[in-house]
């Protein structure tokens, strides 16, 4: 069973003291491939030193709502020079993590906005696909989308939204991630999506080493940890693991043209 972990955070320092460990663990489990995603300026060249030193790990570049508070100007201007000195590069896969982020009350809902849709249009001008963080904000993302429309879609991370919601966003291109979340047992009406949700719109994801799924709660997530996720997801949606994992991973190729 081979299967793409379409969004982990691997160079965050929760991995410092296994990684390499960790990677050769979740290849002996069919993870073959894997997407790093930066969320701060600070954090892109360690992620893409790591993944430099794996051609089986996958760069995303970009600005997450969630740290807006340590974002500078300076910081949209150098994602557009990485994004112009890596382009062509095999290992830039999308722009991303970006996003808006409703939950957390103490960030500015305008300069999220402005900053979404600068990187947005980033996407569009490099030809990428977008990996998007939408929290508790899925009305003003979709609006968003339908104005700046990014022609190689992208993944709408962690989807937890409804079957209406799913469909707007099938529309505009974008696949929906599906992880550890999906697997909680209080997720009730993620599980009555899940069974409806078309296999040609879903990849799988681990959100490393944040969202572990429901068997193993409370620990550091990981790749290792794909092939249990997609079971039970696959077990949710009344299908083998190995339909979802061959649908999640053609879905996966499709998107990042591997």
């Amino acid at each position: 069973m081979e299967l793409i972990d379409t969004h982990t955070h691997l160079d965050f320092p929760d991995f410092d003291t296994d990684r390499a460990q960790v990677l050769a663990h979740s290849r002996d489990l069919g993870v073959g491939r894997m997407v790093v995603l930066g969320v701060s300026q600070p954090n892109w060249q360690r992620l893409w030193d790591l993944v430099q030193a794996d051609a089986g790990l996958f760069a995303a570049f970009g600005l997450h709502p969630v740290y807006l508070n340590d974002h500078r100007p300076a910081d949209l201007i150098e994602l557009g020079d990485w994004l112009t000195r890596l382009h062509g590069h095999r290992q830039l896969c999308a722009v991303g993590e970006i996003g808006l982020d409703y939950f957390l009350e103490d960030l500015d809902r305008q300069r999220q906005h402005e900053l979404f849709e600068a990187q947005l249009k980033l996407a569009v001008d490099f030809q990428l696909p977008a990996l998007l963080h939408v929290r508790r904000s899925h009305a003003a993302v979709i609006a968003t989308l339908k104005r700046i429309r990014v022609p190689r879609g992208g993944i709408i991370h962690a989807f937890a939204g409804s079957q209406e919601e799913a469909r707007e966003y099938i529309k505009l291109g974008f696949k929906l991630g599906l992880g550890g979340a999906a697997t909680w047992p209080q997720a009730l009406r993620m599980h009555k999506v899940l069974a409806q949700l078309p296999l040609e719109a879903v990849v799988l994801e681990t959100d490393s080493p944040d969202m572990a799924p429901a068997m193993y709660p409370g620990q550091r997530n990981s790749p290792q940890h794909l092939p249990a996720i997609c079971a039970a997801l696959a077990e949710r949606m009344g299908i083998s693991p190995l339909r979802l994992a061959e649908a999640s991973t053609r879905n996966a190729c499709e998107l990042f043209n591997w």
